[in-house]
């Protein structure tokens, strides 16, 4: 089930832009224009986040935002404004505001922000499902030989204080291996908080990782604990570790020699006690022949390598993990569990699922929503497996186009479809595997007006 958020502004420019980017990021989206209308559709569809802006006609968003926790005490609300001040961010944030962003909206910190804010949303859910004895829904799944070896190496690195470097290609389940180090840890219990480092431009991510003081740069409203803080006595996931720069690269090759860290903008030493877990999908040996990476900070990190194999590797956990993830799914989500025929399942282990698990449990998903009937038939899986569609993109007409300029436009459009497509519609993703800014990648689905097909 897609995390749902409510956008409250009164400009329609702001709901559409904003409705756009976060559909575009995989939520679920609804828009009012007032915080009257906000306040009233909350209860009723119980959105996991809420965009609300503070200067609106009528009711502003000061006391929409109090309305809403008055209604949900753990509602999670981030605020907009266009003239945001001290006053008004003090008192947003004795409303119990998440965070105040300012207009005209940066896209690439709004990201940013969504990621802290669903993982906060999901280590608690997380800590409510163990607290009421429902377990961890972070499991690793398969009894092939490769995968009981990989399980046995988790329960007997996972114990020691020992860091961990998980490699493994893009939808593996290096997550699941880095929660589940965790959960046979002493650690077990206090934060585990994950960074993506690909997902985090340049520019932002020691803010994020160290912290930031009120004043430090431009937005920085008031003082922010980094994951290093947030993460203290606990384990910090550094995920895509391969994707950070030389400058952050330094500073936590630092925070691991003193266990020290320092917020941006400020002077006071903060001592940290933090395990760190990386992973990556690049071969770290080539960056650092490359100069991309830093080779002292790869030995303090490669304690203990742990390697995720792609799914081709064990395919005989398919059947195992299809039947787990539509258990998963139907209880979760209320899906109507499917039978799988076994022409389907010929046809599921035949593929390559160049997205490896990660793919594999999406295109069962879709099956779920979009097949008909009690069974899922192989006619299914040919007409919903992964990216293996028409191809219409317009690969087959860049022979017409007239002139140099119109072919290399249609070739990009084209390319970038079929990207897309490829990944699922996942943004982020999609622009992490073509080496682009998820920003460029907005503005040229935009100027292509490239729009997802609905089955």
């Amino acid at each position: 089930m897609n995390r749902r958020i409510l956008v409250v502004d009164d400009e329609q420019g702001i709901r559409a832009a904003l409705g756009q980017l976060l559909e575009y990021e995989g939520y679920e989206v609804r828009t009012v224009s007032n915080a009257a209308d906000g306040i009233a559709e909350y209860p009723k569809w119980k959105p996991n986040l809420v965009f609300m802006d503070i200067k609106m006609g009528g009711m502003d968003g000061l006391e929409g935002l109090k309305r809403i926790r008055e209604i949900d005490p753990a509602a999670t609300v981030v605020m907009i404004s266009g003239h945001a001040t001290i006053r008004t961010a003090v008192e947003a944030t004795q409303l119990g505001a998440y965070e105040i962003l300012e207009k005209p909206l940066d896209t690439d910190r709004i990201l940013v922000m969504l990621r802290n804010v669903f993982d906060h949303i999901n280590l608690r859910e997380e800590n409510t499902r163990l607290r009421d004895g429902g377990g961890s829904p972070y499991e690793i799944v398969g009894d092939s030989p490769v995968m009981r070896a990989l399980v046995e190496k988790i329960a007997k690195v996972g114990s020691t204080p020992a860091r961990v470097l998980i490699t493994g290609e893009n939808g593996t389940g290096k997550e699941l291996v880095a929660r589940a180090l965790h959960r046979h840890s002493s650690r077990f219990g206090k934060p585990f908080v994950e960074v993506n480092c690909a997902a985090i431009p340049g520019e932002l991510i020691e803010s994020e990782l160290f912290g930031h003081m009120k004043g430090s740069f431009t937005g920085a409203i008031a003082d922010r604990a980094g994951k290093f803080e947030q993460a203290n006595r606990g384990t910090l996931f550094l995920d895509e570790i391969g994707d950070m720069s030389m400058a952050a690269q330094a500073k936590v090759l630092r925070v691991l020699q003193d266990n020290v860290i320092t917020r941006i903008g400020g002077s006071k030493p903060i001592s940290v006690d933090v395990r760190v877990i990386a992973a990556t999908n690049k071969n770290l040996e080539s960056e650092i022949a490359g100069g991309r990476f830093r080779e002292d900070l790869y030995y303090r990190l490669n304690v203990v390598p742990i390697h995720v194999p792609p799914l081709r590797e064990h395919r005989e956990d398919t059947p195992t993990l299809v039947e787990h993830f539509i258990a998963m799914l139907s209880e979760r989500d209320g899906m109507t569990p499917r039978r799988v025929s076994e022409s389907a399942m010929e046809r599921l282990l035949a593929l390559d699922w160049p997205g490896n698990v990660r793919e594999l449990r999406n295109t069962v998903e879709r099956m779920l929503i979009l097949a008909g009937g009690p069974e899922l038939t192989a006619k299914d899986v040919d007409r919903l497996a992964g990216a293996r569609v028409a191809d219409d993109t317009g690969l087959g007409s860049l022979a017409a186009c007239r002139t140099f300029e119109e072919f290399k436009e249609s070739a990009e459009r084209a390319w970038l479809l079929g990207k897309l497509r490829e990944f699922d519609w996942n943004v982020s993703e999609t622009a992490r595997a073509v080496a682009m800014p998820r920003s460029n990648l907005y503005k040229k689905i935009e100027r292509y007006a490239l729009t997802r097909e609905h089955t």
